[in-house]
């Protein structure tokens, strides 16, 4: 439904406080309150609804560089997943019209509705800049009444907010219980998805290519995978740290053992490289988009893809390096920042990204990595 055309909305007044000092006062957007999380930013010009639902955003305070956000409201198709994740939204310019033939609803009424404290009016680009020098960090929006306390008081509520180094959020986004999206047309294959804060177009790319997929807790164990048989084994993207997935590092070593075909995407990619022997550590702003470009080493062919992480793996370059389960080799590199962006067994089935193939809301040139997971599995039978 189109909101119509009016003059500017009453807001509250809002301040966004960044864990360095740094403040940003404008309105409030969404619901009001208070919200503390990570500030990252988003250099997306579209898909503000998927960023939104992506369960990678848990305990995120999202910045948007685009100025203008809201104009194709929201629908009941485009969501990642059956909520709003993010901790809080930050916008510089809010649409007052949503105009578009799929628009249900307004943003802000989704916003509202689910309780996400924003802030409008301010400069996104200028605390994005700030954020490239200083690092993502801890902030804190506030709205009515708070806005109006001393600096100091609110810089104090912010550095006692937990930080994102050492956090274990997959347990509060993944699936309580096993369920299973069908292969569209004819069954081809079975694919167990370790659901580890997944977005919903993964299983259904892997459903259009006649793969059914059980989507699967992250409790489930190595024991409980196996028994399922299946001709391969997804690890999906999620919130966090990978340090401290220990359990989904120990799923993986299974599989891998097990010699079952696995294909991973962003934190899994990390769990892949975990198991592998390798180190994670924590980027200074991380990659949030749906823009970066990224090299694959094999072919030399760039794709322009989209990414949420703040965490990477630290691998060897140079060619193939020796781990448990015998060579692997670093696959991709991000041609922004030369940060690893895949990894290759090379003595097991086993390939990993640290980006989004599944693309939604795009771009689309990383799609053929879900064929090649489907030659994998078939290789493996």
């Amino acid at each position: 439904m189109k909101s119509a055309v009016g003059g500017p909305i009453p807001r509250e007044p809002a301040v966004l406080v960044l864990e360095d000092g740094q403040v940003a006062r404008g309105q409030s957007y969404g619901a009001t309150g208070t919200a503390f999380g990570e500030a990252v930013f988003n250099t997306g010009m579209t898909g503000y609804q998927e960023t939104l639902t992506d369960p990678s955003y848990r305990r995120q305070i999202v910045i948007m560089t685009a100025p203008h956000i809201g104009n194709t409201g929201v629908n009941d198709e485009d969501g990642e997943s059956a909520r709003i994740w993010v901790a809080g939204y930050v916008v510089r310019d809010p649409s007052r019209v949503s105009s578009n033939w799929r628009a249900q609803r307004g943003l802000e009424d989704d916003l509202r509705d689910q309780g996400i404290v924003g802030i409008c009016g301010v400069d996104t680009r200028a605390l994005t800049r700030h954020l490239r020098e200083r690092g993502a960090m801890r902030a804190g929006i506030f709205t009515g009444a708070e806005a109006h306390l001393a600096t100091t008081q609110l810089l104090a509520q912010v550095q006692a907010s937990p930080v994102m180094t050492g956090a274990n959020l997959t347990g509060e986004v993944s699936t309580s219980k096993a369920y299973q999206v069908p292969a569209i047309g004819s069954r081809e294959l079975t694919v167990v998805a370790v659901d580890l804060g997944i977005k919903t177009m993964t299983p259904h790319r892997l459903a259009e290519r006649g793969i059914e997929v059980r989507v699967v807790p992250s409790t489930i164990t190595a024991t409980e995978i196996l028994a399922l048989n299946p001709d391969g084994v997804f690890f999906s993207n999620g919130p966090g740290d990978p340090a401290t997935a220990d359990s989904a590092v120990a799923m993986m070593t299974a599989v891998l053992t097990a010699r079952i075909p696995v294909f991973g995407i962003c934190f899994g990619n990390q769990i892949l490289g975990r198991a592998l022997g390798l180190e994670t550590y924590k980027l200074r702003y991380g990659h949030r988009g749906i823009n970066s470009p990224v090299q694959d080493l094999r072919t030399g062919r760039v794709s322009v893809t989209a990414h949420n992480h703040g965490f990477a793996v630290a691998a060897p370059r140079g060619g193939p390096f020796q781990t448990p389960f015998g060579s692997a080799e670093v696959s991709h590199i991000c041609l922004n920042d030369d940060v690893v962006e895949g990894l290759r067994c090379l003595e097991v089935p086993a390939f990993s990204v640290q980006y989004h193939p599944e693309a939604a809301a795009g771009p689309h040139d990383a799609a053929g990595l879900f064929d090649e997971f489907v030659e994998l599995m078939k290789a493996g039978r």
